[in-house]
């Protein structure tokens, strides 16, 4: 598929971009490849392929939970700027 000069002009001002010749014409020439190997990879047979999400087979790194104690509120807060009352101390940032 080929993408002309005009059609890039105007996805350029659809994103509100000033383009000038030299930008354009690089513009085009690039999409145009891509839209050329789209085509390229549209013709690829890929009849009984399953579809995927990565190109490789990918485990999560999950691990199981587990119940440990917690750290003591005063190491928490020890390093906190301002604490009060055992928590953490925020200035008000919303009216």
């Amino acid at each position: 598929m080929k993408i002309t000069r005009e059609e890039v002009l105007h996805v350029a001002n659809l994103a509100r971009l000033n383009l000038d010749e030299q930008a354009i014409e690089l513009y085009t020439k690039q999409l145009g490849d891509i839209l050329a190997y789209m085509d390229t990879l549209n013709r690829v047979n890929t009849e009984g392929v399953p579809p995927t999400s990565h190109a490789i087979f990918m485990n999560n790194a999950f691990r199981e939970d587990e119940v440990k104690e917690s750290i003591p509120v005063d190491r928490a807060l020890a390093n906190a700027p301002l604490a009060e009352d055992g928590s953490f101390f925020v200035p008000k940032v919303i009216g």
